[in-house]
């Protein structure tokens, strides 16, 4: 683990027990949380440990690009609060990830293909702040039929694709599905877990079908939306 995403604290020492997820049929639900890298302002790390935090307290499995930036930062925060923290690596090194992962998921797929893996891997997304490979991940998440929900003033392309929305929620005429905004951490993490369960209730109901026959056995399953 790297030093820098350490930032003096050893997570072992705060480390508790992952929350009992709530009632589901199947499993848990997962939200991937995608925001910038790097050097970000204490206001929006602030934000993600809160937001990581919130996934974490009502038992969502939380999912990052698993590096530094806000991921770290809501790793931390997920960590923390006794919560599951899975990171989508680009490369082939566990190592790469920061220091409040349980689960450093290796891809070597680079950067691009990386986030795809994320995404498909969400029930939902929450959005802070942001680049353009966040943009990138939004546009991914809205093609692929994946809730988002943005975190208002975090800065970045979060505070400005509003501006281009259709009818102020989505990202063409084709209305995939809704961009939803919240004012606060804990808001974006409540509304993005409502729209979890909706997302896998409507997509994937019941409990899960894998009865170890392939696909043959109805065991693979994916969300159709327009391309």
């Amino acid at each position: 683990m790297r030093g820098d995403d350490r930032q003096d604290h050893d997570p072992s020492a705060t480390a508790v027990r992952p929350a009992a997820p709530a009632p589901l049929d199947g499993p848990p639900l997962r939200v991937a949380v995608i925001g910038d890298s790097g050097a970000i302002p204490p206001s929006l790390r602030d934000a993600a440990r809160a937001v990581g935090a919130a996934l974490a307290r009502q038992g969502a499995v939380v999912l990052t690009g698993g590096r530094d930036g806000v991921m770290a930062a809501v790793c931390q925060g997920a960590w923390e609060a006794g919560g599951l923290t899975v990171g989508i690596l680009p490369g082939d090194d566990p190592r790469e990830g920061n220091a409040w992962l349980h689960v450093p998921l290796t891809t070597g797929l680079g950067m691009e293909w990386r986030s795809m893996v994320l995404i498909h891997a969400a029930d939902s997304v929450v959005m802070m702040g942001g680049g353009n490979g966040t943009l990138a991940e939004l546009s991914a998440a809205y093609l692929n039929g994946r809730p988002v929900v943005i975190l208002a003033g975090s800065g970045g392309w979060s505070d400005r694709i509003r501006q281009v929305l259709v009818e102020g929620r989505y990202l063409d005429g084709r209305r995939t599905v809704a961009v939803e905004f919240a004012t606060t951490p804990e808001q974006a993490a409540g509304r993005a877990l409502a729209l979890a369960r909706q997302f896998r209730q409507r997509h994937f109901p019941g409990p899960a079908r894998w009865r170890g026959l392939g696909e043959a056995g109805g065991g693979a399953g994916d969300v159709v939306t327009p391309a």
